[in-house]
């Protein structure tokens, strides 16, 4: 099959492009990204399709803009030119699989020249959920007007949209779409670097997050669930700094950005993981920790209960409600107490998930789904 995927950034449809050539499809992969890059993620040198030498003027613009107001126009104008850029160049495809919001132009362009199916990648809630969960928060990071109607012309001409979680199927079914236009598929995870750690200190009970500081991610909630534990638990944060003010508390760490492969040695560090989002649309964080031996504590809006129907010890994921300060602060208090008193720990995903949680897999069932879906299964 002939698959062109569209995308700014690298995202997760760059192990896609790789997992589809894998599998013998013919890929073209369009973006932004230097080849040298994307070559180092394993995405053969015949797919790759730098756009970046056609689009250098407003991405140059971009870089140069200071203001928040100045970089929001460059931002949208490099959008609208490299929509336009891609469906000029775009080769004959059967499938155009593309980041939301990207593809308004090559979306037309596909169906009319090539009789293309088109897939739009969402790897968040329907974006007029996300908008309403946003602006119901104050002084939260907005959804732009330019985004919304980007979106909901890709989710139109779209024959197939791809969601990353339940939740996130949810709020597309909430809002007229038939299940049949809908594809749930959670993301593969690169596991080779977390494995088991050693048990840190028993004296010291510690919880731990992961990526951005903000309001979108709960972190306002989960620092007053924190807060409610005894006194001299620790909360490491991981990650840069959004809407959200780091705290002053005495026993909060932050650490800005790291790579992905040092995360284990802050996992080592803690007992328990917790991710609080509001909308999350799956949270790779969540197989990472359970692969060290982290027990987590998950919202209903990330891709934990999705992670349920692999996970070998299920006991070692708890689901909780966004909102509910108190049952976050309680799971999180019996989880660290059955971490600190387990003298070794082990790998919580088991052999099903692993198996079902790495890029091949993640990639098969892409390409199983394609199959039925052009009738070839």
């Amino acid at each position: 099959m002939r698959i062109a995927i569209v995308t700014s950034g690298r995202f997760h449809v760059c192990d896609l492009a790789r997992e589809l050539a894998g599998l013998g499809h013919e890929v073209k992969f369009y973006s932004w990204v230097p080849p040298w890059r994307t070559k180092k993620f394993g995405l053969p040198s015949q797919c790759n399709r730098c756009m970046l030498p056609r689009i250098a003027i407003p991405a140059l613009s971009l870089r140069l803009a200071r203001k928040s107001a100045s970089r929001e126009l460059a931002t949208q104008k490099l959008v609208l030119a490299y929509d336009h850029a891609v469906s000029k160049a775009i080769e004959p495809c059967d499938v155009l699989i593309g980041m939301s919001g990207m593809c308004n132009e090559v979306a037309k362009t596909v169906k009319a020249k090539y009789g293309a199916q088109v897939w739009i990648e969402r790897s968040s809630r329907h974006i007029l959920s996300q908008k309403e969960i946003l602006d119901s928060i104050p002084g939260a990071s907005k959804v732009s007007d330019f985004a919304v109607e980007r979106e909901l012309s890709d989710y139109e001409h779209a024959d197939t949209i791809t969601v990353l979680s339940k939740h996130c199927e949810e709020s597309f079914l909430e809002r007229g779409f038939t299940p049949h236009k809908l594809f749930r598929n959670p993301l593969g995870v690169d596991l080779n670097m977390f494995a088991p750690t050693t048990v840190p200190p028993s004296e010291t009970p510690t919880v731990i997050m992961t990526g951005t500081w903000c309001l979108q991610k709960g972190c306002d909630t989960l620092l007053e669930a924190w807060r409610m534990l005894p006194l001299g638990t620790k909360l490491i944060h991981v990650g840069p700094v959004g809407d959200l003010t780091i705290p002053k508390d005495a026993n909060f760490i932050h650490h800005d950005t790291v790579d992905q492969s040092e995360l284990i040695q802050f996992y080592s560090q803690s007992h328990v993981f917790a991710l609080i989002s509001r909308q999350d649309g799956f949270g790779m964080v969540i197989p990472q920790a359970l692969a060290c031996g982290l027990p987590v504590v998950c919202s209903d809006r990330t891709g934990a209960p999705d992670l349920m129907q692999w996970v070998e010890n299920k006991n070692a994921i708890r689901i909780v409600k966004h909102w509910d300060v108190e049952s976050i602060s309680r799971e999180l208090a019996a989880l660290l107490e059955y971490s600190m008193v387990n003298g070794k720990r082990h790998d919580l995903l088991g052999e099903k998930g692993k198996s079902n949680l790495t890029w091949s897999a993640y990639g098969q069932r892409y390409s199983d789904e394609l199959a039925r879906r052009f009738g070839w299964g």
